[in-house]
Parts: structure tokens; C-alpha cells; sequence
């Protein structure tokens, strides 16, 4: 046991020295032995023949040339270092980050290193990460305890995981599958929300028939659809269309330019209960009085509803210059 440890440590020593330079007492910190070992390590290093290099007196590194890249492949793979630093949930997420930078030419490589540095820290859930991953490597059932959102109900659930898919606005990670124990369809879950997790002995495979791009087509977030969704239409005002122009919201159609600046769009969202793509409605609440939900009819009964509570909160309670808030029906 105690030498496959140390092969263990090995490899991952040479992987961190062809990052950047280390000093011996980082290493034995990072690896949580002493010094001297460290030192044994690199000498051992060096057997193997591996270029271990002494840059000064308990520095050493290993010149590890990237792979050539475009100047945009670079960039791409730095915004993708970014993204897995933002959405990191645990610190099993720094191997990663770090053998992804090693792709990277500098400056790129050691700002990226820089940026990311706190992900030891990180204590999230690695334990549901973990059989998440290998529900879907291993094609093994998964089930878990799920507490949907707004519920206090924790209810069992078994899920064959087609997909995963980090949320672009909460970047969480969410779980794509057939859930057969209770929907018997193809659902999203949230990670997070999930406890109790374990692998059972079925194994599955995943339909020919999926689509992930087919599924999420319609999603505004990470809940998608495999039929059709609710088409949402929005009048936006003048003072936000240079906003709705730039074409940062995928899924979002301009319909027209009105001659006073306004804009129309429409867009396809997931429906939940009673039909109501909630999903979305955040996002449109952001733009406060300056978007108009004009369809479907659930949703702007619903958007109204919520600006009629806000005025309760605030418009009794507070006053603008003097004058209460008022909101049109």
C-alpha cells in the first residue's frame, strides 16, 4: 500500500511541477508530508527521467511545453478554466483546473493558476458528485432522496442519467435522465438537492433517440422538453432594447422594431405546473417596468401578481419622493 501511495504521489508531483515552479515547502503542504520526503521525491523523479529542474535553492519545476493553439482555442480554454473555477463545488475540482491549464501558453496558464487559487477550500458535496459521475460513466442506476424546490418533502427517486449540464445562470449542475420511479420521463434534477445517493447493480443505456441539444433547444435554464414548449412574447421598451440587441439570450427571436424603439420577441420556454414557464419569469422580472409580458396569458397574470406584491411590500411601507408607488393593471 505504502508504494502505491508514493507512485500515486509521484505522478501527481510531476503533473503539479510541469504547472509551474514549486518551492519544497508547498509540496510537502500540499501532499501533507514532510520536506525531506518531498526531496526524495524529486531525486526519485529524476531517476525516472523525468527534466526535474532547480531554478534556486528549493524551487524546482519541469518545462512542460503546451500544445500549439490559436490565439481564440487559447482564450477558449481559459473561459472554460474560468467557468469550472465559478461552478467548482468542491476541491477535487483543482486536479482538473490545473491539467487544463496545462494546455495553456503563458501568461495564460500562470493567470488562470493565480485566478483560481481557494479551491481547497471548497467542501461541497463530493460524495453525490462523485456517484452522479459514475452513474453516468458506468450506466448504473441512480437513486437518491430529492427535495424539489420550495418543498420541504424529501421523495425517493431512481434516475438513469443521460446528461449533465452546468445552469448558465446559477452555473449548479443539474442531472438529465429518465426518472422511472415516480415521472416515468425524462426530467432535470439538481444536484444540490439531492442526498442519500447510491448506485444500484441495473445498468441502462442511453436511448439513440436523445438528444441533449433537442432537449435543452427550448430550455431557458437547464429544464428542457422533448415536446413542445410555451411560446412567451414580450414587448420591451425603448431604455432596454440595447440590451435585448447585443443577442446575449440564446432562444430569444426579434419579431419587430417599433417606431418608437421598442422591441418585440418571443421566445419557447420549458412549461411547469399549470403550464407556467417559471423558469424564465426571473430573468423578465430583471428588466422591472421596462419589458411587457404580452403572452402567454398565465405568465403576465403572474408577472402582474408579483408587481402588485412588490407594491405591497414597498408602497405602503416606503414612499418615493412622496408618492406611493403605482402599478397598471
Amino acid at each position: 500500500m505504502g508504494q502505491e501511495a508514493k507512485s500515486a504521489r509521484l505522478l501527481a508531483l510531476a503533473d503539479l511541477l510541469k504547472l509551474r515552479p514549486y518551492r519544497v515547502t508547498e509540496l510537502a503542504r500540499r501532499f501533507g508530508v514532510s520536506e525531506r520526503t518531498v526531496e526524495r521525491d524529486l531525486e526519485a523523479l529524476k531517476a525516472l527521467g523525468q527534466p526535474v529542474e532547480r531554478l534556486r535553492r528549493g524551487v524546482y519545476v519541469i518545462r512542460d511545453l503546451p500544445p500549439p493553439l490559436h490565439p481564440i482555442e487559447a482564450l477558449a480554454l481559459f473561459a472554460a478554466g474560468r467557468l469550472i473555477y465559478h461552478q467548482a463545488p468542491t476541491r477535487q475540482y483543482r486536479s482538473a483546473l490545473e491539467k487544463l491549464a496545462r494546455a495553456l501558453p503563458q501568461p495564460l496558464r500562470e493567470l488562470l493558476l493565480k485566478s483560481a487559487e481557494g479551491l481547497e477550500a471548497r467542501n461541497g458535496d463530493s460524495r453525490t458528485l462523485e456517484l452522479v459521475a459514475r452513474a453516468l460513466l458506468e450506466r448504473r442506476v441512480l437513486a437518491f432522496e430529492y427535495r424539489s424546490g420550495g418543498s420541504k418533502n424529501w421523495r425517493p427517486k431512481e434516475l438513469l442519467v443521460y446528461f449533465l449540464e452546468a445552469n448558465r445562470t446559477n452555473l449548479g449542475l443539474y442531472a438529465i435522465g429518465y426518472e422511472r420511479s415516480f415521472h416515468k420521463a425524462v426530467h432535470t434534477f439538481k444536484l444540490s438537492r439531492m442526498r442519500n445517493a447510491r448506485l444500484l447493480d441495473e445498468t441502462y443505456e442511453i436511448p439513440q433517440d436523445f438528444d441533449p441539444r433537442t432537449y435543452l433547444r427550448q430550455a431557458w435554464g437547464v429544464v428542457g422538453v422533448r415536446e413542445k414548449g410555451v411560446e412567451v412574447r414580450l414587448r420591451f421598451a425603448p431604455e432596454a432594447a440595447w440590451r435585448v440587441l447585443e443577442g446575449d439570450y440564446p432562444g430569444l427571436h426579434l419579431e419587430a422594431e417599433l417606431p418608437d424603439g421598442s422591441l418585440l420577441a418571443r421566445l419557447e420556454a420549458a412549461p411547469f405546473k399549470d403550464g407556467v414557464p417559471y423558469e424564465v419569469l426571473a430573468w423578465i422580472q430583471s428588466f422591472g417596468p421596462r419589458v411587457e409580458v404580452l403572452s402567454p396569458p398565465e405568465l403576465r397574470h403572474l408577472w402582474l401578481e408579483e408587481a402588485k406584491r412588490l407594491l405591497e411590500l414597498y408602497g405602503t411601507r416606503h414612499e418615493v419622493s412622496g408618492t406611493p408607488l403605482k402599478v397598471g393593471a
